[in-house]
């Protein structure tokens, strides 16, 4: 991936004030960062993922987040890391390119502005890896973005 047309910025999914996790998308996964509490071991964490559920807690407590997925992923291909302080959910999409507005089924959606700019990247960033040897990084649309699921015939499923 061209990396003029990576996430710009990660969106936060905030409960009140406080901020829960981080999250972005590229054509073919959602990623979800979840900040740790300090000083805690990395063993006492765990992440469930579902095909379209996901459950992030400490061992013997509550679920911190028990939530159903925006849309169904592939379970055999996403996983989860700790690194610096952080829970990174990767979720594999089972519809390639489509553009989620947000991780969780109905919460935190974002705005239609917000999800327009995230759809125009997803578009371009299929057109990019369509076209090898094109640069799409300053491409721009005019009126509304078409999905990028259905464009032209489609999507390529190499």
């Amino acid at each position: 991936m061209d990396e003029n047309l990576a996430p710009e910025k990660r969106h936060s999914f905030l409960h009140g004030d406080q901020k829960v996790f981080d999250w972005d998308q590229t054509l073919e996964e959602v990623n979800m960062y979840i900040p740790l509490p300090t000083n805690a071991p990395p063993k006492i964490f765990y992440c469930k993922i579902q095909s379209k559920h996901v459950e992030v807690g400490i061992k013997g407590n509550p679920p911190y987040l028990n939530h159903d997925l925006a849309c169904p992923v592939k379970t055999d291909s996403s996983f989860w890391t700790l690194e610096d302080g952080t829970m990174h959910i990767t979720l594999q999409k089972r519809d390639k390119r489509q553009t989620w507005s947000s991780p969780i089924s109905g919460q935190g959606q974002l705005d239609p502005y917000a999800t327009d700019l995230e759809q125009r990247r997803l578009m371009l960033q299929r057109f990019q890896e369509e076209n090898l040897g094109f640069d799409f990084s300053q491409a721009q649309f005019t009126g509304n973005c078409p999905d990028p699921r259905t464009f032209m015939g489609g999507i390529r499923c190499d």
